[in-house]
């Protein structure tokens, strides 16, 4: 029988609607108190762990004397080269540690896991937290000891011995020394370890061996012209942390947020990071071993995706760094508001990197119509990077003829971009096969099949977006059908993994010398290789693997140009530019510097700061 709603019922279910709100809250304090616990009880451990370690230190050097800091004698003259800028900018009259340094990414990390980890975003955190034993000094070049004290090498350039400095630990307080050395390379070279990048480069090497806790020796198996660079920039890995993870290596393989080191900042929770927090957080490290302590109390990252609201976050302050396209650039300059309060930048970076096309020459075990040398090559006469440059980019930017800079020894100046040539195009297309069999403006080949093909891109990069509809006008021109598929980036990412695309548009970052073995060797056409558009040319194989043998750079740089003039015939790549760096910073951060590198920023030990009365962040 129906029965009505009374005034007892609503009194009775207000009841229960405050007593279910409250036990909601209730639970919510306890979660908090629990969280708040654990943060308390990590941090008297780590206390812990460094008065263990202090007395230890006191104990065994008795009457000795202390070694605490890199330095051995202090005063300002000891302080090592590779913190002198950073010493520099702490000696500035408004000199003052403290606030935050705010940027955004533009795609969401997959992992921050070092080794596991393969975009330029996760590397720019990774580099605040994790150390080499040597750094380059971005005016001058030259390498420098950062956790190496010095070095030495044998005279026939296979042997190099590494002495440490005393003193220094990991973020969580347990000491770093040779045998975490030893370990990060055989970590590395461990098959079940997901690393074949770095195994790629890391194969020169025949052995890593801790001589002592503060000497470390590598063994090379043949000369290699970079040795100094492969052994000084092995970043080290806490054998303590990383090592249990050689019992269960698929769990640090699909790991999504395992870092920690001796760098200037770290994790909160070296284990805790994941990529639904839309953010990275790194705090100062409080044991961190470097003469020169970093100006910033934290470094964030959030994920902003999309370009126009990363514009809108800067422009309202939450920010502090955007790269902004070349058609916002002019824009923003006459932004009188903006102007007041930003700095601006546009360079050239000589080891700016480059954009490109990949073609894909294998999909499911067969050759695509990309393996064929002249349908590559008429892709790129099609694509007019001249008009790209000019109506999209505005001019900020070059073509790309190769991977090699043009500023670089490694480039040979006699080649240069091919131009926009659609007869030239036609007739290679031809030469393949390609022919209007049905008269309805398509190219089909011999088995009538349209050449149609789909083209793999970024979907927030608007940039890219603009020139992925602009190939598609040009190579219809030739009867060729470019469908647009914009991608998120963690899905373009497993594409790659399992070279599942037609075609992708991507960017490599560059240095001062590179070497092409990870992108184009034949060898690197293996699951999770860098060669992920199966192209093989055994003569080019050869070329990189006796250029990488070749320690004299005289000898060297004409092989390197050798390799350049295979990839110019072959374009495995249709390499599309180097793109200007067009960047506003906040007018608070100082210090600011166009070194070799480039923009002095991401630069360790940081070098940046904010004067007090400026600083607007606090715990």
């Amino acid at each position: 029988m129906a029965r009505r709603f009374t005034v007892k019922d609503f009194f009775l279910f207000l009841f229960l609607s405050l007593l279910f709100i409250l036990i909601l809250l209730a639970m919510y304090m306890v979660d908090r108190q629990w969280l708040k616990l654990a943060e308390m009880e990590r941090t008297l451990t780590e206390q812990a762990q460094d008065l263990r370690g202090l007395r230890d230190l006191i104990r065994s050097t008795g009457s000795g004397g202390l070694t605490l800091a890199p330095t051995e004698s202090g005063g300002t003259a000891d302080i090592p080269p590779a913190f002198r800028r950073a010493y520099t900018a702490t000696q500035q009259s408004d000199y003052r540690p403290g606030d935050w340094l705010v940027q955004a990414f533009g795609t969401g990390l997959k992992t921050l896991t070092p080794l596991v980890s393969t975009d330029a975003y996760a590397a720019e955190v990774q580099g605040y937290v994790l150390e080499t034993l040597l750094t380059r000094n971005p005016e001058t070049l030259e390498w420098q000891g950062l956790l190496a004290r010095d070095w030495e090498v044998s005279e026939d350039g296979l042997t190099f011995r590494f002495r440490l400095r005393k003193g220094i630990t990991f973020s969580d307080g347990e000491p770093l020394t040779a045998e975490d050395v030893a370990f990060s390379f055989a970590f590395i070279m461990n098959p079940a370890i997901a690393a074949p990048r770095e195994r790629a480069y890391y194969e020169k090497i025949e052995q890593v061996t801790a001589l002592g806790p503060y000497q470390v020796e590598f063994k090379f198996k043949e000369p290699y012209f970079n040795s100094l660079a492969l052994a000084g920039g092995l970043t080290i890995l806490p054998q303590h942390f990383y090592g249990p993870y050689l019992q269960q290596p698929e769990s640090f393989n699909q790991s999504k947020g395992l870092l920690l080191g001796s760098g200037p900042y770290r994790l909160q929770d070296p284990k805790g990071w994941t990529p639904d927090q839309g953010l990275v957080e790194l705090e100062r490290n409080p044991r961190y071993w470097g003469p020169i302590q970093p100006s910033f109390d934290k470094l964030l990252w959030k994920v902003i995706a999309n370009d126009s609201a990363r514009l809108t976050t800067f422009r309202n302050g939450d920010i502090d760094i955007y790269g902004a396209r070349p058609l916002e650039y002019h824009r923003l300059l006459e932004d009188q508001a903006l102007g007041e309060r930003t700095q601006h930048f546009e360079y050239m970076s000589p080891t700016a990197g480059y954009s490109y096309v990949a073609w894909n020459q294998e999909r499911d075990g067969k050759p695509t119509r990309f393996a064929d040398k002249r349908v590559r090559q008429a892709m790129t006469f099609l694509t007019d990077r001249a008009s790209i440059i000019e109506q999209i980019m505005l001019g900020y930017a070059e073509p790309a003829v190769s991977p090699f800079s043009p500023r670089s020894p490694q480039h040979d100046p006699t080649l240069t971009p091919r131009p926009f040539d659609l007869a030239k195009a036609k007739a290679l297309l031809a030469q393949a096969g390609y022919a209007d069999r049905d008269g309805d403006g398509v190219l089909e080949d011999a088995n009538h099949q349209p050449f149609r093909f789909e083209l793999v891109f970024f979907q927030d990069a608007d940039d890219t977006q603009r020139l992925v509809l602009f190939l598609k006008d040009l190579y219809a021109r030739a009867g060729i059908l470019l469908e647009p598929k914009p991608t998120e980036w963690s899905v373009m990412l497993d594409r790659i993994n399992k070279k599942n695309f037609d075609a992708i548009a991507l960017g490599w970052t560059s240095g001062v010398e590179i070497d092409i073995y990870q992108m184009f060797h034949s060898s690197q056409t293996i699951p999770g290789g860098d060669n992920f558009i199966a192209y093989r040319n055994p003569e080019l194989d050869a070329l990189i693997e006796e250029a990488r043998a070749t320690v004299d750079e005289n000898k060297r740089m004409p092989l390197w140009q050798a390799c350049e003039h295979i990839l110019y015939e072959d374009q495995p790549y249709t390499f599309l530019m180097r793109r200007e760096s067009l960047l506003f910073v906040d007018q608070r951060m100082r210090n600011l510097e166009i070194t070799r590198l480039g923009l002095n920023l991401g630069v360790t030990p940081v070098e940046w700061y904010v004067p007090e009365p400026e600083q607007k962040y606090t715990y």
